[in-house]
């Protein structure tokens, strides 16, 4: 098991495949995922669940009414993913103890809260032709920075071949 308490945070999501998809990822590597209303769809969507069934028992899902309730009930270190910001999410070291904030795919996170956050707002760099990367991507390439920040502790980084016959 990591030794990394890693947090996703999504705000308000919108679309099930991509929640299903990130609800992967944190089951693949032992992060939490927090999912903060309102939702653009019904949990037990069938989309949703497609994305990551086989997955669902190794998931650690907690929800929240809304930010306030979410930030009334978790201390650490958060950092705001936004294309608005202009650090990249590769610069910063991230503490065991993370909080990686994402908001709704078709907003991003709220203004002020980026405003009130600026020192930790983070971006993943793309082309200016660009509006945004998909949100399970962009989750997925930032808990993999943090994770490899801290030497993949407790993952497994080695795989073996078996022999195939390819006729």
């Amino acid at each position: 098991m990591s030794k990394i308490n890693l947090n996703i945070v999504l705000v308000e999501p919108q679309i099930p495949q991509n929640t299903g998809n990130i609800a992967r990822t944190c089951a693949a590597t032992n992060s939490n995922l927090h999912i903060i209303k309102p939702i653009g769809f019904e949990i037990d969507d069938k989309k949703l669940k497609r994305a990551g069934l086989d997955y669902w028992h190794m998931l650690n899902i907690k929800y929240y009414e809304n930010l306030t309730d979410f930030f009334e009930q978790n201390h650490g270190n958060f950092f705001y993913f936004s294309t608005k910001a202009k650090k990249v999410y590769s610069a910063l070291n991230y503490p065991p103890n993370s909080f990686l904030v994402f908001g709704r795919e078709d907003a991003g996170l709220p203004e002020l809260l980026l405003l009130k956050n600026q020192h930790s707002c983070v971006r993943i760099p793309m082309i200016s032709e660009s509006r945004s990367l998909n949100l399970s991507n962009a989750v997925a390439i930032a808990t993999y920075e943090i994770l490899r920040q801290h030497n993949f502790s407790g993952f497994r980084c080695t795989g073996n071949l078996t022999s195939f016959n390819w006729r």
